[in-house]
C-alpha cells in the first residue's frame, strides 16, 4: 500500500521543483533558544498555553444559536474572542492534529486517517519545510513544536483520555486498532498528533515522560512550577463529540462535548498558570465531513502532498475558534481568516520560535489584536 501511495505521490510531484533539503526546511538542525526579542511585540507575555480539540463539528453546530453544547457556545464563549472564520486544514481527522504541531500537509494515508500506523516514505522535500512522501510516521529529521520547545528549555505535555500507558501507539507499519470506541475505552491514536514523528517515538523515555494519560492532569495543574508551558488535551472519542451515540450507550456529541467542558475548563482557568499568565484555545479538527464542508480560508490550497485532493477538499472547514485570556476581552469576535497552521505559528510567536511548516506560508495569518485585544502593546 505504501509503495503504491509512494509511487502515486512521486508522478504527481514529478513536474514540482523539489528543491534539496536545507537546514530551515528538514533538517536535523535543533531548533534555537527561545528569544523574547524573537516575539512581535503585539504579542502578550502568555507562558502557558492549554490547547483542547473537540471531533468533527462545524461552526453554526458549535457555536451557534442552538448549540448543544451551552456550556461551550455560551457561558465560555462570554470569557474571550471567537474567531469566526477559523477553518480545519484537512479531512479525515489525523492531519489536523498533525498540522498543529509540525506544519506538514497531510498526504493520502493521512486523509484515510491512517488505518495503519505506516512508515512515511519520503521521496524529496519541498517549501516551506515539506517532507513530500506518503505514510503517516515522519522520520526523525521532521521538526515539530514539541521537539522545538524541549531544545528551547520549555515544557511541553500531551494529555489523552484513556491512554493505557504513555505514549501509547501500535508498532510501526501495524494496523491501528483504536479506529473504534469501546465501550471501555475511547483512545483514538489518530488524535494524539506526537506518536506520528519518530523525533518523539524514537525516544522512548521522552515519549513516556510527555505523552501521559488524562488523569495526570489535576495534579500538574496543582502549581505554575508543575504546569507545562504547552498544554495540549484531547478527550476520548466520546467526550470530543466524535461519536454519537457513544460506545457506552451514552447519548455523545456535543452533548457529550458539553458535559466534559463543564468538568475540565473550569479546573484550568483556576489553576495557578492560567490565572498568571496562560492562554486557552478550544477549537475542532475538522467540520462534520468531506461532504458537508472541505473549504479553505488561507495559505496553502492543498498539501504538496495531496495536489488533488478530490472529494476531500482543500480544507477541513468552517470550525470557529475560542480563545480566552486574561490579554483577551470578553465577549469579543475577530472575523481574520485563521487556521491550524496560524494555531501553531501564533504558539511559535508566543515563545519565541522560528515557524515550521506551513505556518511559514504567506498567506497564513498568525494571532495579532485582534486576538490579543485586552493587551496594551509595550
Amino acid at each position: 500500500m505504501i509503495a503504491r501511495l509512494v509511487a502515486a505521490v512521486a508522478l504527481v510531484t514529478a513536474g514540482l521543483a523539489v528543491p534539496t533539503a536545507t537546514a530551515e526546511d528538514a533538517g536535523p538542525v535543533a531548533a534555537p533558544a527561545a528569544s523574547a526579542s524573537a516575539r512581535p511585540r503585539w504579542v502578550p507575555p502568555v507562558r502557558h498555553v492549554f490547547v483542547i480539540n473537540i471531533e468533527n463539528k462545524g461552526y453554526a453546530e458549535t457555536w451557534g444559536a442552538h448549540s448543544a453544547a451551552p456550556y461551550l457556545a455560551r457561558t465560555l464563549r462570554s470569557r474571550g474572542v471567537l474567531l469566526n472564520s477559523y477553518y480545519g486544514t484537512a479531512h479525515q481527522s489525523q492531519p489536523n492534529y498533525v498540522a498543529q504541531i509540525s506544519g506538514q500537509g497531510p498526504n493520502p494515508a493521512m486523509q484515510a486517517d491512517c488505518q495503519t500506523f505506516s512508515t512515511f516514505a519520503r521521496v524529496g522535500t519541498a517549501a516551506p519545510g515539506q517532507a513530500v512522501g506518503a505514510g503517516c510516521v515522519f522520520p526523525a529529521d521532521v521538526r515539530t513544536l514539541p521537539r522545538q520547545l524541549s531544545t528551547a528549555g520549555r515544557t511541553w505535555k500531551g494529555y489523552l483520555e484513556d491512554m493505557q500507558r504513555p505514549c501509547q501507539h501500535p508498532a510501526v507499519d501495524r494496523r491501528d486498532p483504536t479506529q473504534h470506541a469501546t465501550a471501555q475505552n475511547g483512545y483514538a491514536v489518530r488524535h494524539n498528533p506526537f506518536v506520528y514523528f519518530r523525533a518523539i517515538i524514537d525516544r522512548e523515555r521522552y515519549c513516556r515522560a510527555h505523552v501521559v494519560a488524562l488523569d495526570r492532569l489535576p495534579a500538574d495543574l496543582r502549581r505554575a512550577a508543575t504546569t507545562p508551558n504547552l498544554v495540549y488535551i484531547t478527550p476520548d472519542l466520546c467526550h470530543d463529540g466524535h461519536d454519537a451515540p457513544c460506545a457506552d450507550g451514552s447519548p455523545g456529541g456535543l452533548r457529550a462535548v458539553n458535559a466534559w467542558m463543564k468538568k475540565w475548563v473550569p479546573r484550568i482557568l483556576r489553576s495557578p498558570a492560567y490565572r498568571r499568565d496562560g492562554l486557552l484555545v478550544v477549537t475542532a479538527d475538522e467540520s462534520d465531513g468531506p461532504q458537508a464542508d472541505a473549504t479553505a480560508c488561507c495559505g496553502p490550497a492543498t498539501s504538496v502532498n495531496s495536489p488533488m485532493p478530490g472529494i476531500l477538499g482543500p480544507g477541513g472547514g468552517r470550525i470557529g475558534a475560542l480563545l480566552v485570556s486574561r490579554f483577551i476581552r470578553p465577549g469579543t469576535w475577530s472575523t481574520t481568516p485563521y487556521n491550524h497552521y496560524s494555531l501553531l505559528g501564533s504558539i511559535e510567536e508566543i515563545f519565541g520560535l522560528p515557524k515550521l511548516g506551513y505556518a511559514r506560508d504567506p498567506g497564513v495569518d498568525t494571532f495579532g489584536l485582534d486576538v490579543y485585544n485586552g493587551w496594551r502593546v509595550q
